[in-house]
């Protein structure tokens, strides 16, 4: 199996459309297409909603300064997803943000759908979610920080005058799906009883249940929760001082400032 892989970040890296988005041959184009309906026929029985083939963006080069790469589509991010060792056909490394969600009572924590194509029922750090089109400009660039707000709105019920300008953090990328990770720090003046009302009256239902953990209780939560919390929340919660930095040591892991 590959190796997990924590990029370093620079404190403002620029993200940038470089190319368009390859065809594919009829034959591996028609294996994308099986494994998507396959999922999407799987989710949608499960009671998580319908899949929407929208365009996402997909790294293509990660640096410290700069993360380059095109969009494409979300049924061949799903087809590697089902099929890791599609990686070497497709070569897709899709980013997401992860939002670090620090508000006066503490830091927020929510469990993923049971039925989601991605990381069902685990613990993750919201919000979260794929970086898609509505991120890119005009020129190709792509703004993770609309991208973490725009999430944060929709997920939890925070309007962005309700948070701090994000601040990245570092990627980590998974093995086998190769999903990269951008770790942003969201920082908010609301208590934890705001946060939760918010979530409660504008949420999109996308974590049951979220909580809010107390910062002093957070080594001893990640420790009960155990493998159900996913591997980058605890590289991003040590990255802040919030976990040892043992914690961050995830099994295989290689840090890199280059692709």
């Amino acid at each position: 199996m590959d190796d997990w892989v924590v990029h370093e970040l620079a404190a403002a890296p620029r993200v940038q459309v470089t190319r368009g988005m390859p065809d594919l041959p009829a034959a591996l184009d028609a294996t994308v297409e099986a494994l998507w309906r396959q999922a999407a026929a799987r989710v949608a029985a499960g009671g998580a909603g319908r899949l929407f083939n929208g365009r996402v963006f997909s790294a293509d080069r990660i640096t410290p300064d700069a993360i380059t790469g095109h969009l494409t589509e979300f049924r061949r991010i799903v087809a590697q997803m089902e099929r890791p060792d599609l990686f070497g056909d497709l070569a897709l490394r899709p980013l997401a943000v992860c939002g670090v969600l620090r508000c006066a009572g503490g830091v927020a924590i929510g469990r993923r759908p049971a039925a989601a194509i991605y990381q069902p029922g685990m613990w993750q750090l919201p919000p979260a979610g794929s970086v898609d089109a509505g991120a890119v400009g005009p020129d190709g660039s792509v703004d993770l920080a609309r991208q973490v707000l725009a999430e944060a709105a929709e997920e939890i019920g925070l309007p962005a005058d309700a948070l701090a300008p994000p601040r990245p953090l570092c990627v980590v990328e998974h093995p086998g799906s190769h999903v990269s990770d951008v770790g942003l720090l969201l920082e908010t003046p609301l208590d934890a009883a705001a946060v939760l009302a918010a979530h409660r009256a504008a949420g999109n239902g996308e974590y049951d249940p979220l909580r809010i953990v107390a910062e002093a209780d957070l080594p001893d939560v990640v420790v009960a929760i155990g493998a159900r919390l996913v591997p980058p929340a605890r590289v991003f919660l040590a990255r802040l001082g919030l976990l040892p930095a043992s914690a961050a040591d995830l099994q295989g892991a290689r840090h890199t400032v280059t692709e």
